[in-house]
């Protein structure tokens, strides 16, 4: 999720009055043991470059924008990636969303194939994704989580979780400027400490037990603290295009 903090202003219709239908962590503590098994880490040749979370038995959501990192597998099964219980899985192809062209103009999803289905024998499972009839509601309590930036460590070990409200879209409009992409949730990250932060891209946002959003982007890799919202992908306005990849088993 290098690609987090690099995002800029772009000339992009404006979505005004868009309601809220529905990279480590910045001030958050280590996840409880075996509570997010279906977090992932998307890795590279280096190691860890985005996080993702799984929704099918070989199927894993995350960033866009994490595809310039050439991720080539995703270490799950465990939320310490050092753990003897890790396993590795090789990633078979990469959707990306059809309309996504760059960070600052929205749509920075995609779905990542692994090479054969994840084995359920050590705890794995997978999150439920928000419907188009979830709705949030402002001040709502939802929680991140991921190996990114701490603010001290680029990256750790230990999967670390925060709960962040969700932020009236309105506002969070207001303040990034009117150029702001359409489908997008906003929570952390302005009038608080907490948040996501370079290396949690890819990562959901959990509210009630479903991820409604996919961790995109926050300002100019400054996570101690932005004065803007964290923004994410919502979810919801995506289940259709998942639901046919994941029926097809191919990128549609």
């Amino acid at each position: 999720m290098h690609g987090l903090g690099q995002f800029v202003l772009f000339n992009v219709l404006v979505c005004l009055g868009q309601p809220v239908h529905g990279s480590d962590i910045i001030h958050g503590e280590i996840a409880p043991d075996n509570s997010m098994l279906y977090m992932v880490s998307v890795q590279n040749f280096w190691g860890h470059v985005c996080g993702g979370f799984l929704v099918s038995e070989d199927y894993v959501v995350t960033a866009a924008h994490c595809y310039k990192e050439e991720p080539d597998r995703v270490l799950l099964g465990s939320q310490n990636l050092q753990s003897e219980n890790i396993m590795t899985m090789k990633i078979e192809s990469k959707c990306i969303f059809p309309n996504y062209e760059s960070v600052g103009l929205g749509d920075d999803l995609m779905l990542l194939k692994l090479s054969g289905k994840a084995p359920r024998n050590n705890g794995l499972k997978t999150i439920p994704l928000a419907s188009p009839k979830t709705k949030l509601r402002e001040n709502q309590i939802c929680s991140v989580a991921g190996w990114g930036g701490t603010g001290k460590d680029r990256f750790v070990n230990d999967l670390r979780v925060v709960n962040v409200s969700i932020i009236n879209p309105e506002l969070c409009q207001a303040i990034w400027g009117e150029n702001f992409p359409c489908k997008v949730i906003c929570a952390g990250g302005y009038g608080t400490d907490k948040g996501f932060c370079q290396g949690d891209s890819g990562g959901p946002l959990v509210c009630d037990g479903k991820a409604v959003g996919v961790v995109s982007f926050n300002r100019a890799f400054n996570c101690n603290y932005p004065d803007v919202p964290n923004v994410y992908i919502e979810v919801s306005k995506y289940v259709p295009w998942i639901n046919k990849i994941l029926k097809a088993k191919k990128c549609v």
